[in-house]
């Protein structure tokens, strides 16, 4: 049941679409034919605005009366939090609307269906002084070791996030550009979207490098893309990746037992190692540099002697390599929690297939290829009861 929102959820949620049209304050208290100090009053919950006012506001802002107004709605304010680091171009823009949109999508869902989000986040460790890297593979080795991965690889970087940590991670194509976001929101928690167009393998990377942020820096919103400037910031959180995903002891391991009676790095081995890992065959090899495992340049040398292809590593891994599921399946929402949330609310006729598609920002085909996913079921009769 909805319930009648107080003045400061009515104008906390005014702000957030204001913000989010991109109307200034004074853009949109001439649109009501109020002064600025009043719809300031109005946004901060110390006037209650009329439904008058709320129905113009609405029209000016893109957004529906009823969005506004029902009590159990998601009001998430995401969008302004980027501009304020720096969101910038259009491919950014699309991308931060995007995880919005999903996080939007997941909150409803749960509302919906009655589901508590149940977080296990790792304790914030801000970026001290010193050697950032050193830092960021402590922090990397005190979270592995939490989870109880010690010096096992990591196989899928994804459902660890989602099941074990409670990040909300979503898999969507975008720009080529941009390779994922992260934010974090006090209401609903963390937050990755992923690009879909990437390979699983960097995929991986890239939430590898968000969970860094989510370690040190959560509250402020990160994009990750081609040519972005080495901050401190991302400095730590490219580190905490490389040594979350491979950690110092396992690699100097792994790379002794591959490269046992030989004095050279060859293809067949980096292939190797980089399915061991998970990761791309640059980044393996990078981390072998950065290991002093190998001399500095490589890689680069690989790149000026013909790179190392994936057709190669076909004919090395040969029955180990498996299809890319996650990026043949890239219309849908690409991760298992929203998955299982979309066709409970559809198998319990909570929502119909065009509201589930309007929500998940999905066309009626690519949502029922994840319906067909969900149920495996079929109309079974005598499916076990969970007891409670």
């Amino acid at each position: 049941m909805s319930v009648e929102l107080s003045n400061v959820e009515l104008g906390r949620r005014l702000r957030i679409a204001r913000e989010r049209a991109g109307i200034t304050q004074a853009q949109a208290a001439d649109a009501v034919a109020v002064a600025r100090t009043t719809l300031i009053a109005i946004e901060g919950g110390k006037r209650r605005a009329r439904l008058d006012e709320i129905r113009r506001l609405a029209r000016n802002y893109g957004e529906s009366v009823n969005g506004l107004l029902i009590g159990d709605s998601a009001h998430i304010d995401l969008l302004p939090r980027f501009r304020k680091v720096g969101l910038g171009g259009r491919e950014k823009a699309e991308a931060a609307e995007m995880l919005m949109d999903l996080v939007k999508a997941e909150v409803d869902l749960e509302r919906v269906l009655g589901v508590v989000r149940s977080f296990s986040y790792p304790t914030e460790r801000p970026i001290m002084a010193g050697d950032v890297r050193a830092q960021a593979a402590a922090d990397a080795a005190e979270l592995r070791q939490r989870l109880g991965l010690g010096l096992l690889p990591v196989r899928d970087m994804v459902t660890l996030l989602e099941i074990d940590l409670g990040v909300r991670v979503y898999i969507r194509p975008v720009d080529s550009s941009v390779a994922g976001l992260f934010a974090y929101d006090d209401s609903v928690g963390a937050c990755m979207l992923l690009n879909a167009i990437h390979s699983r393998e960097r995929r991986a990377q890239t939430a590898a490098h968000e969970l860094g942020h989510l370690v040190s820096c959560r509250q402020t919103p990160a994009i990750t893309y081609d040519g972005m400037t080495q901050s401190r910031e991302e400095r730590y959180a490219d580190a905490f990746g490389r040594a979350f995903l491979m950690p110092t002891r396992t690699v100097t391991h792994r790379f002794a037992d591959f490269t046992k009676g030989t004095t050279v790095l060859t293809r067949r081995h980096v292939i190797l190692m980089a399915h061991c890992f998970g990761v791309s065959r640059e980044v393996l090899v990078r981390r072998l540099e950065e290991l002093q495992l190998v001399r500095r340049g490589a890689w680069d040398w690989f790149k000026a002697n013909g790179g190392i292809t994936d057709k190669q590593a076909r004919t090395v891994l040969e029955d180990l390599v498996s299809d890319d599921v996650d990026q043949l399946g890239t219309r849908g929402p690409g991760t298992l929690r929203l998955n299982l949330l979309a066709a409970e609310a559809h198998r319990q006729a909570l929502m119909s297939e065009g509201q589930l598609a309007r929500l998940l920002r999905l066309d009626r085909v690519a949502l029922r290829d994840v319906l067909d996913i969900a149920d495996v079921e079929g109309d079974a009769d005598g499916i076990p009861k969970l007891s409670r």
